[in-house]
């Protein structure tokens, strides 16, 4: 059918009400759409199936990371044309029954399903997480924790570079080397924590140990990791020993509920909190506040969203819970602040870094596009396509403000009231 890209342009528009932004090229070989904007590749039949059948965002994850779709041209400007599409419609059920009241939408949905054919509905790629049991126990926990972490430290090392840290870099400058704006970010939170020789840090969620390692190096301190996978505490322990530091960074595999053995001068948690989920956070909270000595700080850095108007219309992101972080859960920064005072502690300080976490997934995905090969043999093709998606779709939301990061400095003030906050904490530039 030499129209089929024209008449799949067609079809979507008819669907969503609005002109499409970006190109169509389909499996004969047919374009259409905006001349010189960013092509949407349907490679064949099943990627209008896994569409049909799964509308919304899963259906177009799935068909990306089965290699069913693809783009053709820049990807951050066709994820910012498409996505935008999809933040402005929504991607729940009640937004999928009132479209399916729309006679226009229907006509468009039968259009679709003429042009893929038998319908039977593609099984979903391998790389999709089965869900069993309730969220946030502590079995479903390391599950979802190993899915995301145990892919292998030599795919994290390609992606990552050797700094090995999986959050948000610290910039002074757009054009910086990546080493440079981690060990940055490792130092402003070493900094914030007022880490001194002989004190003690709990480092949650400690990754592959680059925290652990730059505190008791650069500032004499002793650490306890804590990660639940296993292949992240195997590697932080060769490079802590390789460094020497076997006196002074113990790492654990081991829940933060788990961790009886304190109380500790200062406790770092950076990029772990998304984990935790709303209904545990303020236990989380709790955990921590409890294992902090009177005057204690918390340098909490995490990744929050946008409020909603309805907060209980919040859902997880389809794609991101079944391939990327099963069970993560974003919260305003706000709802964050609220948890860690109930708890107990005096929040002090709140950072917003967000420009900084794009900068930083721009790097992540140069990285990964330089090395493809490499990443796919490591892991699989539809592995590397789903972490091309999700940081290059992560630096656009983070640039369109969709999603932000923050450092939120708190205390556990004593009861006579002294933090140990100096008087100016900041130096503005």
């Amino acid at each position: 059918m030499a129209d089929t890209a024209q008449r799949l342009h067609e079809l979507v528009e008819q669907m969503l009400g609005t002109p499409f932004p970006v190109r169509v090229r389909a499996w004969d070989g047919s374009q259409a759409g905006p001349p010189g904007a960013p092509a949407l590749v349907v490679r064949n039949r099943r990627a209008l199936r896994r569409l049909l059948f799964k509308p919304g965002e899963l259906g177009l994850a799935r068909a990306w990371v089965a290699g069913d779709l693809d783009v053709e041209g820049d990807l951050y400007t066709a994820l910012d044309l498409v996505s935008g599409l999809l933040w402005e419609r929504g991607d729940d059920a009640r937004t999928l029954v009132q479209a399916l009241r729309d006679p226009e939408f229907r006509g468009a949905a039968r259009g679709l399903l003429k042009l893929a054919g038998p319908p039977l509905p593609p099984a979903p790629p391998r790389e999709e997480i089965r869900r069993t049991g309730h969220r946030h126990t502590r079995r479903t926990d390391r599950r979802a924790i190993s899915h995301h972490y145990d892919v292998g430290n030599d795919f994290y090392a390609l992606v990552l570079g050797p700094s090995m840290v999986y959050s948000c870099a610290y910039w002074e400058t757009a054009d910086g080397s990546l080493e440079d704006a981690q060990r940055d970010k490792l130092e402003l939170v070493c900094r914030k924590l007022d880490l001194r020789p002989g004190r003690r840090l709990l480092d949650v969620g400690c990754g592959w140990g680059s925290m652990a390692i730059h505190a008791a190096r650069e500032h004499g301190v002793r650490v306890v990791g804590i990660t639940l996978s296993q292949e992240q505490a195997a590697h932080a322990r060769k490079r802590a020993a390789e460094a020497g530091l076997t006196d002074r960074v113990e790492i654990r595999v081991q829940d933060y509920r788990d961790v009886a053995d304190g109380p500790f001068d200062a406790i770092s948690s950076i990029g772990m909190a998304e984990h935790v989920g709303s209904d545990r956070y303020l236990e989380y909270a709790r955990v921590l506040h409890a294992l902090l000595k009177p005057g204690g700080r918390l340098l909490n850095h995490q990744i929050a969203r946008r409020p909603q108007r309805d907060e209980s219309a919040y859902g997880v992101d389809a794609f991101i819970d079944a391939y990327v972080f099963p069970d993560g859960e974003l919260a305003p920064v706000g709802a964050t602040v609220g948890h860690l005072e109930r708890a107990g502690f005096e929040v002090r300080d709140l950072e917003s870094i967000r420009e900084h976490y794009a900068l930083t997934l721009r790097r992540w995905v140069t990285r990964l596009e330089e090395g493809w090969d490499r990443a796919v043999h490591l892991t699989s093709p539809g592995r590397a396509r789903v972490w091309r998606l999700y940081m290059a779709a992560s630096a656009v939301a983070f640039e369109r403000n969709r999603i932000g990061v923050n450092q939120v400095l708190a205390v556990r003030t004593p009861e006579s009231g002294g933090s140990g906050m100096p008087l100016r904490a900041r130096t503005w530039n």
